[in-house]
């Protein structure tokens, strides 16, 4: 797993952010609902993710939780896109 410094300091290029945005909106949204308050999967939202250590949740997106319908992302996006997007959930994903 990437340290947290050097996830710090990725950041995609433009063309990939929208890419990862629209990841998140379609593909995640399809299960964590539209607006990412939850829906099969569990809210994303800032408050609902703020105790969860945030290595947990980019090994959840990367390797997917077995026995769980969260399947593997690891095919679509690097460790450090992952690191990303959890960074961006956090902070309140953008549109």
């Amino acid at each position: 797993m990437l340290s947290t410094a050097a996830a710090a300091q990725f950041e995609p290029p433009p063309e990939r952010r929208r890419e990862l945005i629209h990841l998140v909106r379609q593909d995640c949204g399809s299960c964590h609902g539209m607006t990412l308050q939850g829906g099969l999967g569990p809210s994303l939202k800032p408050d609902a993710l703020r105790d969860k250590p945030a290595d947990s949740l980019v090994a959840t997106i990367y390797g997917g939780r077995p026995g769980t319908p969260m399947p593997p992302w690891h095919r679509f996006l690097t460790e450090s896109e992952a690191r990303w997007v959890v960074e961006q959930l956090l902070a309140g994903f953008p549109d």
